[in-house]
């Protein structure tokens, strides 16, 4: 895990609550290695205040190194990164109390117990009363399910416990901003279910949350808005809802007369994608499923189903970018 610089306390209070607020804005963020190879392109990113923020990609399209750089790990080739309004790295001292990481997975050490590992980390951070520090260390632990495991060393810890106490640093304090790059690595699917419920908790109690994510599920069942990644390029964001609407929804039709079902739709001005032995399948777009119910009637065609598809966010992803990627979990 990454640890973030330790600053001064910044005035305490809520966050802007303006609906058009930003918790997350860069221009032309871009990332260029020795070699000429570029891992960020030019990144326009909007991550509302307020949101579960799902940036979704593959497994190298860049979504590391732009957490690496909002968060003033990494200096950009080019373009500027606010964070909560404060400009990075400029004003990463007042700004980052303010915000919880976790990128690249956890590291501590290993020879320290998690209780006494997340006690170092919390006496590091002089913007919090130290009288307090057990209840907010037991209160971590609780939350990532860790209690009954605090007192383990943290070298016979699973892949999975790790990735919980890293998310324990995290939630030491109140944050305003969570930024979580794969969060449920190597967690089981009960202890992924865990972190996605926790991730909802903390969005309901106010804080903005920016999780990186290749698995589709993760981001699906958690996430208000999306941004997608691809090959170092922001491709596209917005809502969950709205990336779905911009995906035409197919209409398939199942019958015994595949040629005569292809030609009325085709008379309909629909683009047929798939013909098979038994069904139709064709690009709705804004005609109306009843209208095309009707005018297969009218010919005569034997209908045995008629179904709509709307597009998952699978079908979003691979329209954007030609890409497939782990749906797996």
């Amino acid at each position: 895990m990454t640890q973030l610089p330790v600053a001064a306390p910044s005035p305490a209070g809520p966050v802007d609550a303006d609906p058009g607020a930003a918790a997350i804005t860069t221009r032309g963020l871009t990332k260029r290695f020795p070699g000429g190879q570029v891992a960020v392109d030019h990144i326009d990113l909007r991550v509302p205040l307020g949101s579960v923020f799902g940036f979704l990609g593959p497994n190298g399209s860049g979504k590391t190194t732009t957490i690496r750089m909002l968060l003033g790990l990494v200096a950009p080739t080019e373009g500027a990164v606010d964070l909560l309004g404060a400009p990075i790295p400029g004003g990463a001292a007042a700004v980052l109390p303010r915000v919880g990481a976790l990128v690249e997975g956890p590291a501590f050490y290993p020879y320290l117990s998690g209780r006494a590992n997340l006690a170092r980390l919390d006496a590091a951070d002089r913007t919090v009363n130290p009288r307090s520090r057990v209840a907010r260390i037991d209160q971590a632990l609780e939350r990532v399910g860790l209690s009954a495991a605090a007192g383990k060393r943290y070298r016979n810890y699973s892949l999975g416990m790790r990735q919980r106490l890293g998310l324990a640093a995290a939630l030491l304090r109140s944050r305003d901003l969570l930024v979580l790059d794969e969060p449920t690595n190597g967690l089981d699917p009960q202890g992924t279910r865990e972190v996605r419920a926790l991730i909802r908790e903390l969005a309901a109690e106010g804080a903005t949350v920016f999780l990186s994510s290749h698995l589709l599920p993760e981001v699906e069942q958690v996430c208000s808005h999306v941004g997608v990644m691809s090959r170092g390029r922001l491709v596209t964001q917005g809502t969950l809802d709205d990336l779905r609407g911009a995906a035409a929804s197919r209409v398939r039709v199942v019958t015994g007369q595949p040629d005569e079902a292809r030609a009325v739709l085709t008379g309909l001005g629909l683009d047929v994608v798939v013909q098979a032995s038994d069904h139709v399948s064709a690009t709705l777009g804004d005609l109306e499923s009843e209208r095309v119910t009707a005018a297969l009637v009218l010919a005569g065609v034997g209908v045995r189903e008629l179904v709509v598809e709307r597009p998952d966010l699978e079908d979003v992803f691979v329209s954007l970018t030609g890409e497939g990627f782990d749906v797996d979990q």
